[in-house]
């Protein structure tokens, strides 16, 4: 680690507006870096507090904490990310934004067509069940019971 002021868990955990608990998941993760005192309290690097930053924004936005770790190990040294590296880093976030833009346009064309119908109906319905293929599966909620959802054209 270097040589940069160590803060409590405490301190880390009123400058990012969070609970103590949070700052110890992340770091039980490996998400934040810390070291043990002499008398095994967990001190951490002052620049933690825009590394828990970058987290919560990354989890807002969607990511997984596997994912947020993977994001964080392409980072030199494991740091805090600069304002260079974020700009590498939004570059991978734009396109998921992109991708859940183009998601959401489909479903909201997809809607509008099952407004007009009005069915209501998953043994109907185009969006979630188109032609009900998935009983063939058998009864129940297939989806909710690990089946596979039918793609269709």
């Amino acid at each position: 680690m270097s040589q940069e002021p160590l803060v409590s868990i405490g301190f880390v955990a009123k400058r990012t507006g969070n609970a103590v608990s949070l700052i110890r998941y992340y770091a039980n993760q490996q998400l934040i870096p810390f070291i043990r005192t002499q008398g095994g309290s967990r001190v951490f690097p002052r620049s933690v507090i825009r590394r828990v930053s970058f987290i919560l924004i990354a989890q807002n936005m969607g990511y997984s904490l596997d994912e947020i770790r993977q994001l964080l190990h392409t980072l030199p040294d494991k740091r805090t990310p600069t304002k260079s590296d974020w700009a590498k880093l939004s570059r991978v976030f734009n396109q998921r934004i992109e991708q859940r833009i183009a998601q959401l346009n489909e479903l909201k064309s997809s809607l509008a067509g099952c407004i007009g119908c009005g069915c209501l109906s998953l043994d109907k319905c185009r969006l979630y069940n188109k032609e009900d293929k998935i009983a063939v599966k058998g009864p129940g909620a297939r989806y909710l019971l690990g089946d596979t959802p039918i793609l269709h054209k």
